[in-house]
């Protein structure tokens, strides 16, 4: 059998061995020390903004933090994109309040502007303002932020930017992870970076990211002894996994080229196919590293989706359809949902390609070669 061709392996660079070593040396194994500080002031830098940032030990948990202090509690009603993995709309349920699923537009796959407006009047108009939005950039690409600040802004609503899939992208100059009054990053190990598994939350707000760090390492007062006013979580980075982190924060914009050869590659080769889309960018101002390479499939054209998919899994190469969309989900089917079908399209048609930082060319002809044996 051929060897396998992941969708998105974690990728190491030269200094993140050494940094782990360090750890070791110096006896900083447990949670915090002084990589995590480190890692928090690399990823402050690079996002800039004048933001902070704490090391959690995941994106989700990174979400849950942004709720809890937003005071979204039970009853509560949160906005969230439908269109997203379930990690984004998850948080909400812990906090016992309702997700209200909004649907993707045509141009970036990402939270409707005018659909959200809708959805915010319709709550509104039936006595339940939400206390958040949840807006995702999906593979990177970023969501139409200035029209979606704007209407959050008229209303009164936070937003909470998901840029788990995008750290390394901007728009209009701007980084992701840089909009909403909190954000949130995640490290698992198949994103663009990664610390084994991590996440991070990001807000120019000092107070909140102080207030996050205390949840995070279970709300302990500030006494000689073990003593909580609040409920606390044990959501911290360790200093092993932000060593990591450092190592990897020095190949971030590597990994992002790298990641934009992979799409540009498969753009080119299957430019003949005309069954095959692409999610371009929009404009200059639009820019994604590019996280996974994603089509849309036009299965009038006689090869579906799927037919790709396990022509590719027969190949032992990974793929994987977008994702399931939330008002979708079992989990969720209660859960109300303003759209118009496009998210559900998206899913239907829409396939993320290997796009790992480390594919060699053989990979790359291996995965197009597949494709175009499809339509052969």
């Amino acid at each position: 059998m051929n060897t396998k061709i992941w969708l998105s392996s974690p990728h190491m660079g030269a200094n993140e061995f050494k940094n782990v070593k360090e750890a070791f040396d110096t006896n900083w194994i447990a949670p915090l020390g002084p990589h995590v500080d480190g890692f928090e002031r690399d990823l402050a830098d690079f996002l800039g903004e004048g933001v902070h940032v704490a090391a959690l030990s995941s994106g989700t948990a990174a979400l849950h933090l942004a709720l809890i202090m937003l005071g979204v509690q039970v009853g509560d009603e949160v906005i969230c994109q439908s269109m997203t993995f379930s990690a984004s709309a998850n948080p909400i349920a812990y906090q016992g309040a309702t997700p209200v699923f909004v649907d993707s537009e045509e141009r970036t796959w990402n939270m409707s502007p005018d659909i959200l407006e809708t959805a915010i009047e319709d709550r509104i108009r039936q006595g339940k303002k939400p206390k958040a939005i949840i807006v995702v950039h999906l593979y990177g690409m970023p969501a139409e932020m200035d029209r979606i600040m704007a209407i959050a802004d008229r209303h009164g609503i936070p937003v909470v930017e998901d840029a788990a899939e995008a750290l390394g992208s901007t728009y209009k100059g701007r980084k992701l992870g840089t909009f909403g009054a909190m954000s949130i990053l995640s490290f698992n190990g198949n994103k663009i970076i990664t610390t084994s598994g991590g996440g991070a939350l990001v807000s120019n707000n000092e107070a909140y990211i102080k207030q996050a760090r205390f949840l995070a390492t279970q709300a302990r007062d500030a006494a000689p002894h073990y003593q909580h006013s609040h409920i606390g979580y044990n959501y911290r980075m360790s200093n092993v996994c932000a060593a990591i982190g450092r190592g990897q924060m020095d190949v971030l914009l590597e990994r992002v080229q790298q990641r934009r050869a992979n799409y540009i590659f498969y753009q080119e080769e299957l430019a003949a196919i005309p069954a095959i889309q692409f999610a371009e960018e929009l404009t200059g101002e639009y820019y994604s590293n590019r996280w996974l390479s994603t089509v849309l499939v036009d299965e009038s054209q006689g090869v579906s989706r799927e037919d790709i998919r396990l022509a590719m899994e027969r190949e032992n190469i990974e793929s994987r359809p977008l994702w399931k969309p939330m008002h979708l989900q079992p989990v969720f089917a209660s859960a109300p949902y303003y759209g118009d079908g496009t998210s559900e399209r998206l899913f239907d048609q829409g396939l993320c390609l290997p796009s790992g930082s480390n594919m060699t060319d053989e990979e790359r002809e291996r995965v197009v070669n597949c494709i175009k044996a499809c339509f052969a």
